[in-house]
């Protein structure tokens, strides 16, 4: 169980990794080194899948986001095996996640432009046969993070 420590440093580092642990120790109350020990100990728990940088789609031209809705016909593990490899295949499909409900499947895309988008629908639907798919092309982001709640851990 996590106490109110680590939930402040979990918070602190969701929001920038690289923070020192001297910053975080003096923004939470603790010296360095019972800091450090207390954030050794979250990784070695598994609080932390990884640390990565948080790019800009803009500047790396794949401002255009594209959620894909696709239902199957064939729910077997074989087809659902070929399914998440072809999906993962393709590095402008960044989120995939298998929904209960009228739709299997829920995948974020990220392309420059309709026309990329078309020729990762085409990619993908070369790989695996998708009984039905409906595309909706973000408009705008209101609200993206990838800061989790800590109220319930």
């Amino acid at each position: 169980m996590l106490d109110s420590y680590d939930r402040k440093i979990l918070a602190l580092l969701q929001r920038n990794a690289e923070m020192p642990v001297a910053e975080i120790a003096a923004e939470i109350g603790l010296t360095s080194t019972p800091c450090w020990r207390r954030i050794r100990k979250l990784e070695e728990r598994g609080y932390f899948k990884r640390r990565v940088a948080l790019l800009d789609e803009a500047k790396l031209n794949v401002g255009v986001s594209v959620f894909m809705a696709i239902r199957t016909n064939q729910h077997s593990r074989e087809w659902s095996s070929a399914f998440v490899k072809a999906a993962e295949e393709i590095p402008e499909i960044v989120d995939i996640f298998r929904l209960a409900g009228e739709i299997d499947y829920m995948l974020r895309v990220v392309v420059p432009d309709i026309a990329t988008f078309d020729r990762v629908y085409q990619r993908l639907i070369q790989k695996v046969e998708i009984h039905d798919v409906s595309s909706m092309f973000a408009m705008e982001t209101i609200k993206s993070s990838t800061e989790l709640p800590l109220d319930y851990a």
